[in-house]
């Protein structure tokens, strides 16, 4: 048995119990043991597809022999109310369109310097606090600690990439992520403006064609009102 992730885009008519009775169909050829099934419901491709331009979106988590593979995705290219679908080894990406990011640790707190009773004198609060505020005049102010998920600013087009938190797994479902690393046209920014690494470079490039495939990203943007 092996761990699969199915994306599939069906027809925007069905309702959801010809959905769910068509799953059954497709993963009684499939065998194994579902663990997960999320329902996106109708939304807009990102391209159309022939003369589609909405789709049911589900999402499935398929423990499965890979030897079922060949005869279930005939049959799933056989059915006509299958508009596309997509079956990837799961990596443990969730079900829904976001990516796991890094959990930062809290910031240490400072150690209180008081004496073993625990109290200060008037007189020395306020001769601290003439001298924090003497250094804190000469020292320039502390630059905000960025939060969220990596973002791109700067002129000219030159977006570069701020500090935040590391993304340990990349989900392809996760359009908001993929395109703060596309440009205006939708091609893929190189490493060299993004500063990121090259492993996550090519797991950038494999999560971009994923979801183009799907249609959650376009190939080219449309610059048409």
């Amino acid at each position: 048995m092996r761990a699969y992730e199915i994306v599939y885009i069906l027809d925007s008519a069905l309702e959801r119990e010809a959905v769910d009775a068509k799953l059954e169909a497709f993963h009684g050829v499939l065998g194994g043991e579902i663990t997960a099934v999320n329902h996106w419901g109708v939304r807009q491709l990102a391209y159309p597809i022939g003369k589609s331009k909405t789709g049911y979106y589900v999402i499935v988590h398929v423990d499965a022999d890979p030897a079922a593979l060949p005869e279930f995705e005939r049959v799933v290219k056989l059915d006509e109310e299958t508009t596309r679908y997509l079956i990837v080894v799961n990596e443990g990406q969730p079900t829904t369109g976001a990516s796991v990011l890094a959990v930062r640790p809290p910031p240490p707190q400072p150690e209180s310097d008081g004496d073993e009773t625990g109290g200060e004198t008037a007189d020395d609060e306020a001769d601290e606090a003439s001298s924090s505020d003497d250094e804190d005049a000469d020292q320039p102010a502390a630059a905000p600690q960025p939060t969220g998920p990596p973002e791109f600013a700067g002129a000219r087009g030159r977006r570069r990439r701020h500090e935040g938190p590391p993304i340990v797994l990349l989900n392809y479902k996760d359009v908001t992520t993929l395109a703060r690393f596309l440009t205006e046209q939708g091609k893929i920014l190189p490493k060299r403006t993004t500063k990121v690494s090259a492993r996550f470079q090519r797991r950038l490039g494999t999560a971009v064609k994923r979801a183009r495939h799907i249609a959650l990203l376009p190939y080219i943007r449309d610059h048409e009102a």
